[in-house]
């Protein structure tokens, strides 16, 4: 297993697991690529895309997090936005994985804070850690 930060060449793959991740709508792929190549544009600043190989060097899962300022944190403040593994792959804690890698760069960053918004995956947080603390609510334009 390895992971490590996502790469154009990756493309295809997370397509392919964001399809598993989406359930209340279908993805597009031209929006998919616009956002890619925004986050590749950016990476290195805001946003955190980590990938999870197995030792054939398939892209199993990813995990993708923003980084940015609030006031009440009184520092960096990260949100966790997508973390998708392989139906098939599940089980071989490569979620696990991946969001202890998220947590190490928000720690290296000096983020005080990292936050999920999980309805169906409640159970795997708490094992990692979390505790809920609030309501997610959303407005779709």
């Amino acid at each position: 297993m390895l992971i490590r930060p996502a790469r154009r060449e990756d493309s295809d793959a997370l397509f392919g697991l964001l399809a598993q991740l989406a359930t209340s709508y279908s993805p597009e792929r031209p929006a998919f690529d616009e956002t890619i190549e925004a986050v590749f544009g950016r990476a290195a600043d805001d946003t955190l895309l980590y990938v999870v190989e197995d030792d054939e060097h398939v892209v199993r899962g990813y995990a993708l997090c923003t980084v940015t300022r609030l006031f009440y944190t009184n520092g960096p403040s990260a949100q966790l936005h997508e973390l998708v593994v392989d139906t098939e792959s599940r089980g071989r804690d490569y979620g696990t994985h991946l969001v202890r890698a998220i947590e190490q760069e928000c720690e290296r960053r000096g983020v005080r804070q990292l936050t999920v918004a999980s309805r169906r995956a409640g159970g795997f947080y708490d094992r990692l850690g979390y505790s809920s603390t609030a309501e997610f609510l959303k407005r779709t334009f």
